[in-house]
């Protein structure tokens, strides 16, 4: 079983003891969102208010935590659940499921505190990955080389949480995570590039209506997919009146060309061609003057790859024998691999090799 499919098993067995999103199940009692300079509670472990569930309205759950953070406490709120997107007749249209925190105590000016919108990319993919792999004030416990343990799973507290210096709203799109179209309505609405910008945009601006953060600096944060997503979204932003403070592209893919490989399309090698030197660098299977000198080595692969590699990939079977030869050498000295290898690749290095 490969190394994300083993992550997904860990995130699933995960969230049914995760106090945020463990509330989105059935049981979850709606509260209505306080306002944002409300006192935090005194609990320094997760407590849960409800009420009774009003079908059709936004479903809610609020909890009160606290992490420690380099030694230090952070305390924040946590808001689980679904904001309701409608028409302008007010027909549901969606019921787009978040995860937000809020750093306490807040503070009575929403413009001294930035907020930034996260979500995963896919597309299809929950906001679950940069949830708990990265951002959030907790995240999954994984071993030194960023695999998972054995189980039991569990969760640690996050020193690198970006709770420190940001509120965090974490977003699954329509159709990921918990997020789903409304009762009678066709989820292919939310399944294409601008129906997707359309609904997250939505729910965006609903947010920020909701719980006042207008004068908030707004920033949004994509990965893979994600990335794409919020490209686009900063323009559909500024056209309904939202202007952004800046863009966060973890994995950034904004020209598909760049990482598909395949019959007609060489782009990819050229460009992996550092990355694949820096890999070898760090399993110290360069050669030795490359080996020494990690700068000298990435400036020499990304030279060759533009100025010589990809002219020879140009060439295809044009290419002559003896500058073949030369490139077969070139490319195993900068990726550690075997010149026998290189040649029966067709200096085609695949990534999934």
């Amino acid at each position: 079983m490969g190394r994300r499919h083993l992550l997904v098993a860990l995130i699933a067995s995960l969230l049914m003891t995760y106090p945020a999103a463990a509330q989105r199940q059935r049981g979850m009692r709606e509260r209505p969102p306080e306002p944002t300079g409300a006192a935090p509670a005194a609990e320094s472990q997760p407590t849960t208010q409800e009420s009774n569930e009003r079908p059709g309205r936004d479903n809610l759950s609020v909890t009160e935590g606290q992490v420690t953070v380099h030694g230090q406490p952070l305390r924040y709120k946590a808001t689980a659940g679904t904001l309701a997107l409608k028409d302008e007749a007010g027909k549901p249209l969606a019921d787009m499921f978040f995860v937000a925190y809020q750093k306490q105590p807040a503070s009575s000016d929403p413009s001294s505190r930035p907020i930034t919108f996260v979500f995963n990319g896919g597309p299809g993919a929950a906001a679950v990955w940069l949830h708990l792999g990265v951002a959030g004030p907790r995240r999954i416990a994984l071993n030194d080389v960023g695999g998972p343990p054995a189980p039991p799973y569990h969760l640690v507290d996050n020193d690198d949480t970006w709770l420190t210096a940001t509120d965090l709203v974490f977003i699954d799109p329509v159709g990921t995570g918990f997020s789903r179209a409304a009762a009678g309505q066709k989820p292919e609405q939310f399944y294409g590039v601008e129906e997707d910008i359309r609904s997250v945009g939505q729910f965006i601006r609903l947010y920020t209506t909701r719980y006042q953060r207008w004068l908030s600096p707004k920033f949004l944060a994509g990965e893979s997919y994600g990335t794409t997503r919020a490209s686009a979204l900063s323009q559909y932003l500024l056209d309904n009146g939202i202007s952004l403070n800046g863009i966060i592209l973890i994995s950034c893919v904004l020209n598909f060309q760049t990482i598909s490989v395949g019959n007609g399309n060489d782009l990819p090698y050229v460009l992996y061609l550092p990355t694949y030197t820096a890999l070898a660098w760090y399993h110290k299977k360069l050669p030795a003057d490359l080996q020494a000198d990690l700068t000298k080595a990435l400036n020499e692969s990304e030279g060759w790859a533009l100025n010589g590699y990809m002219a020879a990939l140009a060439l295809g079977s044009q290419l002559p024998q003896a500058d073949r030869e030369t490139a077969v050498k070139k490319l195993a000295r900068l990726t550690g691999l075997s010149e026998n290898y290189v040649d029966r690749a067709n200096l085609r290095v695949d990534p999934s090799e």
